[in-house]
């Protein structure tokens, strides 16, 4: 089967969107659950790769490792099945663009998704980062410490790092790219199509330093609890606020108003079927 065009691609990301509604809230929250415990998994083999590296040797090669390894998180929320917030942010609203939907229904979707998210995330940063030492605190040594220096590096710079409007713009930046990323993974039908579409946006904005809301649902959590200093609980709240504006923003403005904007604003809407379609894997994006 040939790949999908631009024009195919968005009446597949409407119907996917519109179909993201027909679902019970506790089958979303399990589902969003994953979605945050992926990209979890992405955000630590990302820090385990890009520890010990010295930028005096390396330069900024770390942050490319970095956004490579973080791949594997979107990979496993498209191929496997999840429902990611960033994502949402552009297929639910498209499919209220299309009529299919409400305002209160993109609403709602999103709390539940980003709910599910954080504890996804947070799960993993506890039990699976911290609490097995892979994370180290400051008093480890070897790798644990390696991994601990860079979770540090990491935070601080996210938390503390940057104005609240940077932090704005990097969460614009991050989810146009992320959201590019899923759109495009709609136009492959076949898993290795899907995984080449989304390990080069996402690859970007991990390497040019952009903020996820559910990545930082990992990295911040996962420093507090390694006892990472100077580093609070409001910190956390006001990076999630701002990055999350600035998913939103990206993922809405320039992603699905641009594309509903180009192939379907002038096309009649069809009732989301409950059958399977093309492009399923984007569909728990």
């Amino acid at each position: 089967m040939s790949d999908r065009q631009p024009p195919e691609m968005a009446q597949v990301a409407g119907e996917t969107g519109a179909k993201k509604i027909h679902r019970t809230w506790d089958r979303v929250l399990v589902s969003a659950f994953l979605g945050g415990a992926y990209i979890a998994f992405g955000a630590l083999v990302a820090i385990t790769v890009s520890s010990g590296l010295d930028p005096a040797t390396w330069g900024t090669l770390p942050t490319l490792f970095m956004g490579a390894a973080f791949t594997l998180g979107l990979v496993l929320v498209l191929v496997a099945g999840s429902d990611l917030a960033t994502g949402n942010m552009m297929l639910v609203p498209l499919g209220a663009m299309q009529g299919r939907l409400t305002t209160g229904d993109v609403a709602k979707n999103l709390t539940l998704v980003l709910l599910g998210n954080l504890i996804g995330a947070v799960f993993v940063a506890y039990f699976l980062a911290v609490s097995t030492g892979v994370i180290g605190d400051p008093d480890s040594s070897g790798s644990a410490l390696l991994t601990h220096e860079r979770l540090a590096q990491i935070a601080e710079g996210k938390a503390s790092g940057h104005t609240a409007w940077e932090t704005f713009l990097r969460g614009v930046g991050c989810n146009w790219l992320v959201c590019l990323a899923v759109w495009m993974s709609l136009a492959a039908t076949t898993v290795s199509g899907k995984v080449l579409a989304i390990f080069l946006p996402v690859m970007a904005f991990v390497a040019m330093g952009f903020d996820h809301v559910v990545a930082n649902m990992f990295f911040l959590p996962a420093a507090v609890f390694a006892g990472v200093p100077d580093l609070g609980w409001g910190d956390v709240l006001l990076n999630w606020l701002l990055a999350g504006v600035g998913n939103l923003v990206g993922a809405v403005v320039f992603v699905a108003t641009s594309y509903w904007y180009l192939f379907l604003r002038d096309e009649p809407a069809e009732q989301p079927s409950r059958t399977p379609v093309g492009g399923e894997a984007a569909e728990r994006a």
